[in-house]
This record gives C-alpha cells, sequence and structure tokens, in this order.
C-alpha cells in the first residue's frame, strides 16, 4: 500500500511553492481538499492556477500518497471578495 501522505505535509511541500500564501489542507486515505490564497494566482486562469499547484504535487500523486486533490485557488482579492 502506498504511502498516505497528511494534511501537514501537503501544506509544507506547497509552501516552498508559494511563499507567503495561506495555506490549508485537509483530508486523509489519499483524498484531499486544499486552499491557497496567494497573488501568485493573480492574472492566471483556474487551469494555469490548478497546474502551478500539480507541478508541486505530481511526484505525490504518481507514488499514489494523492489519489485525489480538489483545489480552491484564489488571489487575496478574490478571497476577501468571497467574504470567507
Amino acid at each position: 500500500m502506498p504511502f498516505d501522505m497528511n494534511p501537514k505535509e501537503i501544506e509544507k511541500a506547497l509552501s516552498a511553492e508559494f511563499e507567503g500564501a495561506d495555506i490549508t489542507a485537509a483530508g486523509a486515505d489519499g483524498k484531499y481538499q486544499v486552499r491557497i490564497i496567494s497573488d501568485a494566482f493573480a492574472g492566471l486562469n483556474a487551469v494555469k492556477r490548478q497546474q502551478s499547484v500539480y507541478r508541486v504535487l505530481n511526484p505525490h500523486i504518481a507514488s499514489g500518497a494523492i489519489h485525489a486533490i480538489s483545489m480552491q485557488l484564489l488571489t487575496r482579492e478574490e478571497h476577501a471578495g468571497t467574504g470567507n
């Protein structure tokens, strides 16, 4: 059985790429939800935002540690407008 990551490990991996971002991860058993609030997403469409996250997580997906991931990827301005 492949090694499963825990949410803190996912947050740590993403924080190296998205410096200064607000990152939260949740989930278990290979299925995770990630929310990243970062101005690194400014000017990027949804696909480009997801690609930037997959670049970091692909080794963990390939190893089987992550089976499924859902993402909420927002700039700080977008997050402020959501009321969250």
